[in-house]
C-alpha cells in the first residue's frame, strides 16, 4: 500500500509538470505551420473549372512568400476577381481610411473594395463569380475587422448561393480568451459579434461558429469548407511573416493590440505615427511615453489576459476633468458600462469579475468549434 501511495504521488507530480509544460506560452514563427492555404490538395479540386473570387490581401502569401492569387493563377485556376477588406489588397492603407476598388496591376484582375462604397459584396459585385476563397491573416481580436469583412462575405455568398472556402492561419493571440462580451445594441464593423475582445479561435473556427450559431443575417447559413491547417499549437504567440496591418509591424505590436486597442477611444496615443505604434502609450499634457516592448518580451512571465492596468492607470494619472474617452470607445469596448467603471475607479478585479457570465457562456459556445 505504502509503494502504491509513492507510485500515486509520482504520477500526480508526472501529471502535473506534463500540463505546466503543455501550458507554457511559446513564440513560434507562423512557417512552422501549414497554413490552410499550403493544402492545396484541400481545395484545389473545387476550384477547378470554376471562376474564382479571392478575398485577400498582402497576408494571402504561401510559404515560398509568393501570393496566394499568383499560385493559383500559375496553376490556371481562373481568378476572376478580387475583394479586399480594410487597408487595402497591398495592405498599405491606414485605419480607416476609404479603400477604392480598381485593377490589379501585376495581372489585370479587378479588385473589388469592400471598404469603400459597401462593406458587403453586392449581387452584381458577385457576378460571374462561382466560388470564393477567403485567406487573410486575423490577429484574434473582435474590433480587428478582418472578421467582419468574412461574416459580410459569408451572406452575400448565402444570398446568391455561392460556396465559401475559408483558408485558415494561426491566430497570435489564440491563446486566451478574455474581455467583455459585446452588448447587441453595440454591435458595429468593430464588434460584429457577441463575443469578447480576445476570443481564441482561428479565422476558420471563428467561420464555423459564425455558420454554426446562425449568426449570419436572418439566421442564413452559407455552403462553407474550411481548409485546416497542420502543426498548429493554439498555445503559441505566432510571428507573421507579413505585417497584417500598417501599424501592427512585429509580434510585440501584435502581442500587445489586444490590450492597447481600447486607447483608440480615449486621447491617449499608441504610437501610430512613429516607429513603434502598438508597442507604446503616449500620455497628452504630462508628454509621457510608457514603453511596453520589455513587457511584451517577458511574455512567458505575463497572465494570459488583456492588460486593464495600462488604461485604467493612464485615467488616473490625468485630472478628472480633463478629457479622456471619445466617442470610439464604446464601440471598441463592446458595453456600455466599462468607460464609466474606469472613471469611477472601480477596481480592476471588480471589473474583470464582471465579464465572467459571459465569457463562461461564450465558452460553451466556442468549445463546439474547435479543431485544434
Amino acid at each position: 500500500m505504502k509503494f502504491l501511495g509513492v507510485l500515486s504521488i509520482f504520477l500526480s507530480i508526472s501529471l502535473n509538470i506534463n500540463a505546466q509544460e503543455n501550458n507554457v506560452l511559446k513564440l513560434l514563427d507562423a512557417k512552422d505551420a501549414v497554413v490552410g492555404a499550403m493544402r492545396m490538395e484541400k481545395y484545389l479540386p473545387l476550384l477547378e473549372n470554376k471562376s474564382v473570387g479571392v478575398i485577400g490581401n498582402q497576408t494571402s502569401i504561401m510559404d515560398n512568400g509568393t501570393h496566394l492569387i499568383d499560385t493559383l493563377l500559375s496553376l490556371n485556376i481562373n481568378v476572376a476577381k478580387i475583394f479586399t477588406p480594410e487597408h487595402g489588397f497591398r495592405g498599405t492603407a491606414e485605419a480607416g481610411a476609404f479603400v477604392n476598388s480598381g485593377t490589379d496591376e501585376k495581372t489585370g484582375i479587378p479588385i473589388v473594395s469592400l471598404y469603400g462604397k459597401n462593406k458587403k459584396p453586392t449581387a452584381e459585385q458577385l457576378q460571374n463569380v462561382d466560388i470564393l476563397v477567403f485567406d487573410l491573416q486575423d490577429v484574434g481580436t473582435r474590433f480587428y475587422t478582418y472578421i467582419s469583412t468574412m461574416t459580410y462575405v459569408m451572406e452575400a455568398a448565402a444570398d446568391n448561393n455561392i460556396p465559401v472556402i475559408v483558408l485558415d492561419r494561426p491566430n497570435p493571440n489564440c491563446f486566451y480568451v478574455d474581455g467583455p462580451v459585446l452588448e447587441p445594441e453595440n454591435a458595429s464593423f468593430v464588434g460584429i459579434h457577441s463575443v469578447p475582445i480576445v476570443y481564441g479561435l482561428t479565422i476558420g473556427e471563428y467561420a464555423m461558429m459564425v455558420n454554426g450559431e446562425k449568426w449570419l443575417d436572418s439566421g442564413v447559413q452559407c455552403d462553407l469548407t474550411v481548409v485546416t491547417m497542420g502543426n498548429y499549437d493554439r498555445n503559441a504567440i505566432y510571428k507573421l511573416p507579413v505585417k497584417p496591418s500598417p501599424n501592427l509591424p512585429n509580434w510585440e505590436a501584435v502581442y500587445l493590440y489586444p490590450s492597447l486597442c481600447l486607447f483608440e477611444g480615449t486621447d491617449v496615443s499608441v504610437g501610430r505615427g512613429t516607429d513603434m505604434p502598438f508597442q507604446v502609450y503616449i500620455l497628452p499634457h504630462i508628454n509621457d511615453t510608457v514603453n511596453l516592448i520589455d513587457y511584451a518580451h517577458n511574455y512567458s512571465k505575463n497572465e494570459k489576459k488583456l492588460n486593464l492596468s495600462w488604461i485604467i492607470d493612464a485615467r488616473k494619472r490625468l485630472a478628472e476633468d480633463e478629457k479622456f474617452f471619445n466617442n470610439y470607445f464604446i464601440k471598441l469596448a463592446g458595453v456600455s458600462d466599462l468607460q464609466q467603471k474606469i472613471d469611477s475607479a472601480i477596481p480592476e478585479d471588480e471589473i474583470r469579475s464582471s465579464w465572467r457570465d459571459g465569457i463562461d457562456n461564450y465558452l460553451k459556445i466556442r468549445e463546439k468549434y474547435l479543431i485544434y
